[in-house]
């Protein structure tokens, strides 16, 4: 949940005006066990490689190069979580990927998580994935979790649940609150 997500950016997703509540009455709850991601924007188009050196022209206005800096920050009701919350910078979708997210899991124990955020069809969905692959206990919170796409975000609730039901567990925030304090 990062400002240029929240605020008016072409990342702009609507529905984080709904669910940022969500997630901060989650982080309220533990903040010593958060752990936040930064989705970083190539500087231009020519540094990416590959496929994302297209990705990074189409999204030119994205690129830290024009993109205001402060946008890269976590949206403003989240920043007073950290510390004790930490935050890793990723560049790409997965929070897997270069980041040693999963060294500091393994380090301190964790082997569940649980996924809140923007784009439930692109960052969270590679998240999970990676996730799947590395063997945690996942948690989607289903209400803390959204897109700027309304129908791939409801179709990706719905597989969590029905596909991947043996290692993704969905539930809303009421249920994880009520869970953390049992």
């Amino acid at each position: 949940m990062q400002r240029m997500f929240v605020e008016g950016t072409e990342w702009h997703t609507p529905w984080a005006a709904e669910t940022l509540p969500v997630i901060e009455t989650l982080c309220s709850a533990r903040p010593d066990q958060l752990w936040f991601t930064r989705f970083i924007p190539a500087e231009t188009p020519n540094e990416a490689s590959g496929a994302w050196r297209d990705y990074w022209r189409r999204w030119s206005s994205m690129t830290t190069e024009i993109l205001d800096p402060e946008l890269l920050d976590l949206a403003k009701p989240l920043q007073r979580f950290v510390p004790p919350a930490r935050i890793v910078d990723k560049r790409v979708y997965s929070a897997w990927s270069d980041t040693g997210l999963h060294e500091a899991f393994t380090h301190q124990g964790v082997d569940t998580i649980i996924v809140t955020g923007t784009e439930t069809d692109v960052c969270v969905l590679s998240t999970v994935l990676g996730a799947i692959d590395l063997g945690y206990r996942i948690v989607v919170v289903s209400d803390g979790v959204c897109s700027s796409a309304d129908q791939p975000h409801d179709h990706l609730l719905a597989l969590y649940s029905d596909r991947f039901s043996l290692q993704v567990e969905t539930a809303d925030s009421r249920e994880v609150l009520e869970d953390w304090t049992e």
